[in-house]
């Protein structure tokens, strides 16, 4: 009788740390429009999309995102573990101080839209929308989120002098 109720006691016990510790990892799916891109997180790469992503990282935690497709221009952007409340962990918080660090988590899917390449051997159309994207941002503004990828190590050191010679020869407007 004594072991059953130690064993019981284990068991209960491990199903509460279980529990516990599941509310710690945070899962998102990355979707893009055409499917079949390269997914690279934190520079490095971890397959093609559609990909389900988990991690157990804390609050305010960032993660560089880089997707590439062929003829397609290169998506540069990050995550954050601070999209959405998860009231799983705001409740195992109440009872044990931990959980707290993880009670945001990632919006369930990141979609995105890839762009045509300007030129590019699949179509040799110019897409007017990007043309009006890249007038509408001045130089600093482009410059400033050149510099965020560069310090978000998506771009090398090279990309980034090269990307900055171009919007610094550009005319100003």
């Amino acid at each position: 009788m004594e072991k059953r109720i130690v064993f019981i006691k284990c068991v209960a016990l491990l199903l509460s740390l279980a529990i516990i510790l599941s509310g710690c990892a945070s899962t998102t799916m990355f979707q893009t429009t055409p499917s079949g891109a390269k997914l690279y997180l934190n520079g490095e790469p971890v397959g093609n999309t559609p990909y389900t992503y988990s991690d157990t990282k804390i609050v305010g935690s960032t993660t560089a995102v880089k997707i590439t497709l062929d003829g397609y221009e290169t998506l540069n952007t990050t995550i954050s573990r601070n999209e959405e409340v998860d009231v799983g962990a705001i409740i195992g918080g109440l009872f044990i101080w931990i959980p707290f660090l993880w009670v945001m988590k990632y919006k369930p899917i990141h979609a995105y839209e890839l762009i045509p390449a300007l030129i590019s051997p699949q179509n040799n159309i110019q897409p007017s929308i990007k043309q009006e994207q890249v007038v509408t941002k001045s130089k600093a503004e482009r410059l400033r989120e050149l510099k965020q990828l560069l310090d978000d190590k998506i771009l090398t050191q090279e990309e980034y002098e090269k990307e900055k010679a171009k919007i610094l020869a550009e005319p100003e407007k």
